[in-house]
Protein backbone atom coordinates (compact mmCIF):
# COMPACT_ATOMS: atom_id res chain seq x y z
CA UNK A 1 0.00 0.00 0.00
CA UNK A 2 1.25 3.46 -1.22
CA UNK A 3 0.30 6.27 1.33
CA UNK A 4 0.78 10.15 0.66
CA UNK A 5 -0.02 12.32 3.31
CA UNK A 6 0.40 15.97 4.35
CA UNK A 7 1.75 17.74 7.71
CA UNK A 8 -0.06 21.21 8.34
CA UNK A 9 2.31 21.52 11.73
CA UNK A 10 3.66 19.49 14.41
CA UNK A 11 1.97 19.39 17.72
CA UNK A 12 3.26 17.00 20.55
CA UNK A 13 3.58 16.53 24.20
CA UNK A 14 6.50 13.67 25.38
CA UNK A 15 6.36 12.37 28.48
CA UNK A 16 9.38 9.90 28.28
CA UNK A 17 12.34 11.71 28.04
CA UNK A 18 14.89 11.27 30.67
CA UNK A 19 16.80 14.29 32.60
CA UNK A 20 19.58 15.29 30.72
CA UNK A 21 23.10 15.95 32.33
CA UNK A 22 24.41 19.65 31.89
CA UNK A 23 28.12 20.63 31.01
CA UNK A 24 29.56 23.77 29.94
CA UNK A 25 31.24 24.63 27.24
CA UNK A 26 34.59 23.69 28.08
CA UNK A 27 33.84 20.21 28.62
CA UNK A 28 32.05 19.49 25.25
CA UNK A 29 34.08 16.50 24.63
CA UNK A 30 33.26 14.92 27.64
CA UNK A 31 29.50 15.42 27.52
CA UNK A 32 30.12 13.31 24.15
CA UNK A 33 32.24 10.77 25.64
CA UNK A 34 29.29 9.97 28.46
CA UNK A 35 26.17 10.69 27.26
CA UNK A 36 23.78 10.37 24.00
CA UNK A 37 22.36 13.92 25.00
CA UNK A 38 22.52 16.32 26.77
CA UNK A 39 22.23 19.71 27.87
CA UNK A 40 25.29 22.65 27.26
CA UNK A 41 25.65 25.45 29.16
CA UNK A 42 27.47 28.29 26.15
CA UNK A 43 26.57 31.19 28.94
CA UNK A 44 23.86 32.34 31.50
CA UNK A 45 21.78 33.30 28.71
CA UNK A 46 22.42 30.37 26.00
CA UNK A 47 22.00 26.50 26.98
CA UNK A 48 20.83 23.77 24.31
CA UNK A 49 19.85 20.45 24.61
CA UNK A 50 22.11 18.42 22.39
CA UNK A 51 21.79 15.05 21.10
CA UNK A 52 23.96 13.50 18.30
CA UNK A 53 24.56 10.62 15.98
CA UNK A 54 26.49 7.74 16.02
CA UNK A 55 26.48 7.59 11.98
CA UNK A 56 24.08 9.90 9.28
CA UNK A 57 22.01 6.50 8.99
CA UNK A 58 19.18 6.79 10.89
CA UNK A 59 18.67 3.22 11.04
CA UNK A 60 21.87 2.85 13.41
CA UNK A 61 22.47 3.46 17.38
CA UNK A 62 18.84 4.62 17.94
CA UNK A 63 19.59 8.10 16.88
CA UNK A 64 15.94 9.41 17.25
CA UNK A 65 15.51 8.13 20.62
CA UNK A 66 18.68 10.74 21.17
CA UNK A 67 16.58 13.40 19.67
CA UNK A 68 13.51 12.54 21.33
CA UNK A 69 15.32 13.17 24.96
CA UNK A 70 15.78 16.46 24.11
CA UNK A 71 12.13 17.50 23.01
CA UNK A 72 10.90 18.46 26.76
CA UNK A 73 14.06 20.96 26.82
CA UNK A 74 12.12 24.91 26.87
CA UNK A 75 14.94 26.27 24.77
CA UNK A 76 17.19 25.44 21.13
CA UNK A 77 16.96 21.84 20.73
CA UNK A 78 20.54 20.46 18.62
CA UNK A 79 21.76 17.78 16.82
CA UNK A 80 25.07 16.63 15.24
CA UNK A 81 24.88 13.91 12.18
CA UNK A 82 28.04 13.18 10.68
CA UNK A 83 28.40 14.31 7.35
CA UNK A 84 28.95 10.63 6.07
CA UNK A 85 31.11 8.03 8.57
CA UNK A 86 33.41 5.71 7.12
CA UNK A 87 34.83 2.46 9.18
CA UNK A 88 37.05 1.14 6.95
CA UNK A 89 36.99 -1.50 4.39
CA UNK A 90 35.80 -4.41 6.48
CA UNK A 91 33.21 -2.09 7.98
CA UNK A 92 30.37 0.31 6.73
CA UNK A 93 30.15 3.90 5.19
CA UNK A 94 27.29 5.79 5.42
CA UNK A 95 26.50 9.66 3.97
CA UNK A 96 24.08 12.25 5.52
CA UNK A 97 20.90 12.41 3.18
CA UNK A 98 18.44 15.67 2.95
CA UNK A 99 15.40 13.95 3.90
CA UNK A 100 17.20 13.43 7.75
CA UNK A 101 17.97 16.87 7.82
CA UNK A 102 14.07 18.22 6.64
CA UNK A 103 13.02 16.52 9.62
CA UNK A 104 14.71 17.51 11.94
CA UNK A 105 13.20 20.86 10.60
CA UNK A 106 10.23 20.07 10.81
CA UNK A 107 10.35 18.98 14.80
CA UNK A 108 12.41 22.07 15.23
CA UNK A 109 15.76 20.68 15.65
CA UNK A 110 18.71 22.89 14.95
CA UNK A 111 21.16 20.33 12.87
CA UNK A 112 25.05 20.45 13.01
CA UNK A 113 26.49 18.63 10.26
CA UNK A 114 29.87 17.64 11.70
CA UNK A 115 32.79 15.53 11.33
CA UNK A 116 34.70 12.43 12.51
CA UNK A 117 38.57 13.31 12.95
CA UNK A 118 40.15 10.88 15.40
CA UNK A 119 39.65 7.26 15.47
CA UNK A 120 41.61 3.91 16.56
CA UNK A 121 42.35 0.64 14.65
CA UNK A 122 39.40 -2.32 15.44
CA UNK A 123 41.28 -5.34 17.46
CA UNK A 124 39.01 -7.46 15.33
CA UNK A 125 39.20 -6.39 11.85
CA UNK A 126 42.69 -5.46 10.30
CA UNK A 127 40.40 -2.57 7.71
CA UNK A 128 38.07 -1.47 10.29
CA UNK A 129 38.62 1.50 12.67
CA UNK A 130 36.15 1.93 15.53
CA UNK A 131 35.84 4.60 18.77
CA UNK A 132 35.53 7.45 16.18
CA UNK A 133 36.09 10.99 17.68
CA UNK A 134 34.06 14.45 16.20
CA UNK A 135 36.40 17.33 15.67
CA UNK A 136 35.10 19.12 18.93
CA UNK A 137 36.39 22.13 17.90
CA UNK A 138 34.20 22.45 15.01
CA UNK A 139 31.35 22.12 17.15
CA UNK A 140 31.94 24.12 19.60
CA UNK A 141 32.41 27.17 17.00
CA UNK A 142 28.85 25.85 14.93
CA UNK A 143 27.31 26.55 18.84
CA UNK A 144 28.59 29.90 19.40
CA UNK A 145 27.38 30.88 16.00
CA UNK A 146 24.19 29.39 16.76
CA UNK A 147 23.87 31.45 20.67
CA UNK A 148 23.07 34.50 18.27
CA UNK A 149 21.38 33.25 15.62
CA UNK A 150 18.03 34.30 15.61
CA UNK A 151 15.71 32.41 12.64
CA UNK A 152 13.80 29.33 13.03
CA UNK A 153 15.67 25.42 12.68
CA UNK A 154 14.70 25.42 8.97
CA UNK A 155 16.69 28.59 8.00
CA UNK A 156 19.68 27.42 9.96
CA UNK A 157 19.41 23.56 8.67
CA UNK A 158 19.52 24.86 5.28
CA UNK A 159 22.47 27.03 5.90
CA UNK A 160 24.22 24.11 6.96
CA UNK A 161 23.33 22.67 3.60
CA UNK A 162 25.31 25.23 1.81
CA UNK A 163 28.57 24.20 3.53
CA UNK A 164 28.16 20.69 3.40
CA UNK A 165 30.50 20.16 0.67
CA UNK A 166 33.18 22.05 2.42
CA UNK A 167 32.44 20.04 5.98
CA UNK A 168 32.75 16.31 3.52
CA UNK A 169 35.86 17.66 2.18
CA UNK A 170 37.36 17.80 5.87
CA UNK A 171 36.16 14.18 6.88
CA UNK A 172 37.58 13.31 3.58
CA UNK A 173 41.02 14.60 4.85
CA UNK A 174 40.55 13.28 8.13
CA UNK A 175 39.77 10.06 7.25
CA UNK A 176 42.66 10.16 4.77
CA UNK A 177 44.86 11.01 7.65
CA UNK A 178 43.21 8.28 10.22
CA UNK A 179 44.30 5.77 7.25
CA UNK A 180 47.95 6.88 6.64
CA UNK A 181 48.44 6.88 10.40
CA UNK A 182 46.52 3.82 11.34
CA UNK A 183 47.61 1.57 8.26
CA UNK A 184 43.87 0.85 8.14
CA UNK A 185 42.55 0.84 4.44
CA UNK A 186 39.41 2.97 3.88
CA UNK A 187 36.67 2.47 1.23
CA UNK A 188 37.63 4.32 -2.06
CA UNK A 189 38.54 7.97 -1.89
CA UNK A 190 37.52 8.14 -5.44
CA UNK A 191 34.02 7.38 -4.59
CA UNK A 192 33.83 9.46 -1.74
CA UNK A 193 34.90 12.39 -3.88
CA UNK A 194 32.31 11.54 -6.38
CA UNK A 195 29.83 11.74 -3.83
CA UNK A 196 31.42 14.77 -2.28
CA UNK A 197 31.00 16.47 -5.82
CA UNK A 198 26.75 15.78 -5.59
CA UNK A 199 27.13 17.22 -2.06
CA UNK A 200 28.73 20.39 -3.33
CA UNK A 201 25.85 20.99 -6.27
CA UNK A 202 23.26 23.00 -5.16
CA UNK A 203 20.23 22.70 -2.66
CA UNK A 204 18.04 21.37 -5.04
CA UNK A 205 20.47 18.76 -6.47
CA UNK A 206 21.32 17.63 -3.03
CA UNK A 207 17.58 17.45 -2.39
CA UNK A 208 16.73 15.59 -5.51
CA UNK A 209 20.10 13.06 -4.90
CA UNK A 210 19.11 12.89 -1.15
CA UNK A 211 15.56 11.67 -1.82
CA UNK A 212 16.15 9.16 -4.61
CA UNK A 213 18.11 7.24 -2.55
CA UNK A 214 15.82 7.46 0.60
CA UNK A 215 13.23 6.31 -1.80
CA UNK A 216 14.68 3.27 -2.82
CA UNK A 217 15.32 2.61 1.13
CA UNK A 218 11.67 3.13 2.03
CA UNK A 219 10.89 0.49 -0.80
CA UNK A 220 13.50 -2.14 0.43
CA UNK A 221 11.84 -1.77 4.08
CA UNK A 222 8.67 -2.23 2.81
CA UNK A 223 9.58 -5.26 1.61
CA UNK A 224 11.60 -6.77 4.63
CA UNK A 225 10.59 -7.42 8.19
CA UNK A 226 13.01 -6.38 10.74
CA UNK A 227 14.08 -8.69 13.89
CA UNK A 228 12.46 -6.13 16.26
CA UNK A 229 9.18 -6.25 14.41
CA UNK A 230 6.34 -8.69 14.85
CA UNK A 231 3.57 -7.77 12.38
CA UNK A 232 0.71 -9.47 11.24
CA UNK A 233 -0.61 -7.02 8.61
CA UNK A 234 0.55 -5.63 5.63
CA UNK A 235 3.51 -3.07 5.16
CA UNK A 236 2.42 0.10 3.99
CA UNK A 237 4.35 3.44 2.15
CA UNK A 238 4.02 6.52 3.64
CA UNK A 239 5.29 9.53 1.88
CA UNK A 240 4.53 12.75 4.07
CA UNK A 241 4.68 16.39 2.78
CA UNK A 242 5.23 19.67 4.34
CA UNK A 243 4.45 23.34 4.24
CA UNK A 244 8.44 23.35 4.18
CA UNK A 245 8.52 21.74 1.37
CA UNK A 246 9.89 18.47 2.63
CA UNK A 247 9.54 15.12 1.95
CA UNK A 248 9.69 12.24 4.26
CA UNK A 249 10.32 8.47 3.13
CA UNK A 250 8.83 5.82 5.67
CA UNK A 251 7.13 2.78 6.20
CA UNK A 252 4.66 1.67 8.53
CA UNK A 253 5.13 -1.81 9.90
CA UNK A 254 1.42 -2.46 9.60
CA UNK A 255 -1.52 -0.83 7.72
CA UNK A 256 -5.31 -1.67 9.06
CA UNK A 257 -8.38 -0.20 6.68
CA UNK A 258 -11.75 0.78 8.53
CA UNK A 259 -13.99 2.79 7.28
CA UNK A 260 -12.52 5.75 5.94
CA UNK A 261 -9.25 5.45 8.12
CA UNK A 262 -6.36 4.29 7.75
CA UNK A 263 -4.67 2.65 11.24
CA UNK A 264 -0.92 3.18 10.90
CA UNK A 265 0.78 0.93 12.86
CA UNK A 266 4.48 0.78 13.93
CA UNK A 267 5.61 -1.89 15.32
CA UNK A 268 8.01 -2.84 18.22
CA UNK A 269 9.06 -6.15 19.93
CA UNK A 270 11.34 -7.94 22.50
CA UNK A 271 12.26 -11.47 22.13
CA UNK A 272 13.71 -11.21 25.40
CA UNK A 273 11.83 -8.82 27.76
CA UNK A 274 7.91 -8.05 28.61
CA UNK A 275 8.48 -5.05 26.82
CA UNK A 276 10.58 -3.80 23.97
CA UNK A 277 13.75 -1.73 25.50
CA UNK A 278 13.05 2.09 26.09
CA UNK A 279 14.76 3.18 23.40
CA UNK A 280 13.15 1.23 20.64
CA UNK A 281 9.87 2.85 22.43
CA UNK A 282 11.26 6.33 21.41
CA UNK A 283 12.38 5.29 18.36
CA UNK A 284 8.43 4.43 17.37
CA UNK A 285 7.18 7.58 19.56
CA UNK A 286 9.06 9.39 16.37
CA UNK A 287 7.00 8.05 14.22
CA UNK A 288 4.21 8.64 16.55
CA UNK A 289 5.27 12.11 16.56
CA UNK A 290 4.56 11.82 12.30
CA UNK A 291 1.72 9.96 12.43
CA UNK A 292 -0.47 11.56 14.72
CA UNK A 293 0.13 15.37 12.72
CA UNK A 294 -1.42 14.17 9.54
CA UNK A 295 -3.83 16.69 8.46
CA UNK A 296 -4.81 14.49 5.17
CA UNK A 297 -4.04 11.22 3.46
CA UNK A 298 -4.87 9.83 0.45
CA UNK A 299 -4.95 6.09 -0.46
CA UNK A 300 -5.20 5.31 -3.91
CA UNK A 301 -7.25 8.83 -4.74
CA UNK A 302 -9.37 8.45 -1.82
CA UNK A 303 -9.08 10.73 0.87
CA UNK A 304 -8.50 8.75 4.08
CA UNK A 305 -8.35 9.83 8.20
CA UNK A 306 -5.53 8.52 9.95
CA UNK A 307 -4.85 6.90 13.56
CA UNK A 308 -1.44 6.36 14.81
CA UNK A 309 -1.21 3.30 16.59
CA UNK A 310 2.07 1.75 18.57
CA UNK A 311 2.38 -1.91 18.81
CA UNK A 312 4.87 -3.44 21.29
CA UNK A 313 5.05 -7.06 21.83
CA UNK A 314 6.95 -9.51 23.60
CA UNK A 315 7.62 -13.12 23.76
CA UNK A 316 4.64 -13.52 26.37
CA UNK A 317 1.11 -11.96 25.97
CA UNK A 318 1.77 -8.46 28.10
CA UNK A 319 0.96 -8.43 31.80
CA UNK A 320 1.30 -5.30 33.45
CA UNK A 321 1.74 -6.97 37.20
CA UNK A 322 4.66 -8.93 36.02
CA UNK A 323 6.71 -5.64 35.14
CA UNK A 324 9.40 -4.66 37.70
CA UNK A 325 9.36 -1.35 39.64
CA UNK A 326 10.92 0.63 36.39
CA UNK A 327 9.35 -0.53 33.77
CA UNK A 328 5.86 -0.35 35.05
CA UNK A 329 6.82 3.48 35.66
CA UNK A 330 8.08 3.57 32.17
CA UNK A 331 4.87 1.75 31.10
CA UNK A 332 2.76 4.34 32.79
CA UNK A 333 4.28 7.54 31.18
CA UNK A 334 3.85 5.60 28.10
CA UNK A 335 0.32 5.32 28.61
CA UNK A 336 0.03 9.38 29.32
CA UNK A 337 1.48 9.84 26.39
CA UNK A 338 -0.44 8.14 23.87
CA UNK A 339 -3.70 9.31 25.31
CA UNK A 340 -2.41 13.24 25.79
CA UNK A 341 -1.55 13.17 21.76
CA UNK A 342 -4.15 10.92 20.61
CA UNK A 343 -2.75 7.39 19.33
CA UNK A 344 -3.44 3.87 20.38
CA UNK A 345 -1.27 2.31 22.77
CA UNK A 346 -1.31 -2.01 22.09
CA UNK A 347 0.21 -4.20 24.12
CA UNK A 348 0.38 -8.03 23.37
Amino acid sequence: MEISAEIKGVGYTPFLCRELKEFPLKNLKKAFNSETAFIVELDKNNKFAVSWWVSAKRTRSYPYARVYDTLAFAGKKVTVIPVYKDEGLDGDRDYIQWDTISLMSLLGIYVIIAFYKAAKQSNRYKNKITGQEFDIGYIKSQLILLSNYQSDALHWNLSQIDSIGNIAQKALNAYNKISKDLGVKMHSHEAARRRIQELNKSKNDFMNFSRSLANQAQTRESLTTQPKENVSGEKGIVTIKNYLGGIYFFTADEIELEYKIVNLIEAKHSKTFLMPSVDDIKDGLLKMILFTNISRATLEKQVYKTQAVLKLTAKDPFDENKLDDKRKALFKRLVKESERNNFILRMK
